[in-house]
């Protein structure tokens, strides 16, 4: 015979039972529905980033791509080179974001991006950018930056589409091109024949994706053995460096860095072929480069208004003195 006290008893403890059951199957929940998605890790918290920008993906010939975008004002398309992301720029966005919006993108086949481009020659990519950009976006006066290869697909979105091309900004790139065949270009440092290379560099770098990261980005900084010098010191965070490492770790994107490099030959050829561009251009190099770069741009971007190089910075301008390439991009974009 069940007592009073023991049904109430049996009661409780069911009940008990329950509100446990309850309460592991909401946290659950609330762990699927609020799992941070990888691209969103770097800025966790950050209310510069919280407060006025957002992760946005696009559909383009079969590559879904990866950009962020916020602020107001006149449009600014930021592309970054190898081995970075959109992150790259993340240095000086909030500070652009205060009079343009900002639109930082990953380079198809890199990044957050998934599908493969029909090619990773600069123009190729322009194309993919502009349509984007100008047809699904609707943007017909894009103010375009790129740095590194990311300058020369720049380059190639203006010489294409200039009525599309507000201004544009090259930052820090001998153009392969007229002045500067793919051959050549290949002796201008060991890491650019090294990633041309067909296979070889995906062997030698393999799962060490991050450690050779790690020892690049010093070889290309201010005083660093790119430059005549000897410092290791890089620019990067071990947080910015982890970041990056995220993406190109993915075989298929360390694959598609290289790819960059590879179709150099291709590069050239589309430089020769495109239309000088009298699109008003900014010019950044690092220090004690800007004559040497300008060399080679300067045959196909014949309307330069602005050319400086950065002081105390190596390659990568945007890390090693942002203050300077924001004050000098405020008064170039207006």
């Amino acid at each position: 015979m069940i007592t009073a006290s023991r049904a109430l008893r049996s009661a409780r403890t069911m009940a008990t039972l329950l509100f446990g059951l309850v309460l592991t199957m909401s946290a659950a929940a609330c762990s699927t529905t609020t799992a941070l998605a990888p691209y969103a890790a770097a800025t966790q918290g950050d209310p510069r980033f919280d407060n006025t920008f957002r992760h946005e993906f696009a559909e383009i010939d079969g590559v879904r791509m990866h950009y962020v975008t916020g602020g107001s004002g006149t449009p600014v398309v930021l592309i970054h080179g190898w081995p970075q992301t959109w992150y790259g720029w993340w240095p000086i966005m909030p500070a652009l974001a205060e009079h343009h919006t900002v639109y930082a993108i990953d380079l198809p086949g890199l990044g957050d991006n998934t599908g493969t481009p029909t090619g990773y020659d600069k123009a190729t990519l322009a194309r993919y950018i502009h349509t984007l950009i100008a047809e699904q976006l609707g943007i017909r006066d894009a103010r375009v930056i790129g740095h590194d290869f990311g300058a020369a697909v720049a380059f190639q979105y203006a010489a294409q589409f200039p009525a599309d091309t507000a201004r544009l900004g090259y930052l820090d790139l001998p153009l392969p091109g007229p002045a500067l065949d793919a051959a050549t270009y290949r002796t201008l440092s060991w890491h650019i024949a090294f990633h041309s290379q067909r296979r070889v560099p995906e062997e030698v770098v393999g799962d060490d994706v991050r450690e050779y990261l790690a020892l690049f980005y010093p070889q290309v900084s201010f005083g660093g053995t790119a430059f005549g010098g000897t410092s290791d010191r890089s620019p990067f965070t071990e947080a910015d460096i982890t970041e990056f490492a995220r993406t190109y770790g993915r075989p298929e994107t360390l694959s598609a860095g290289f790819e960059l490099y590879r179709s150099l030959d291709k590069d050239v050829q589309d430089t020769l072929a495109a239309p000088a561009t009298a699109v008003p251009t900014l010019l950044m190099t690092a220090q004690g480069q800007l004559d040497a770069v300008r060399a080679t741009v300067s045959p196909r971007l014949t309307n330069i208004v602005a050319a400086v190089d950065v002081p105390r910075a190596g390659h990568w301008l945007v890390e090693e003195n942002p203050e300077f390439v924001t004050a000098e991009l405020q008064r170039f974009l207006g």
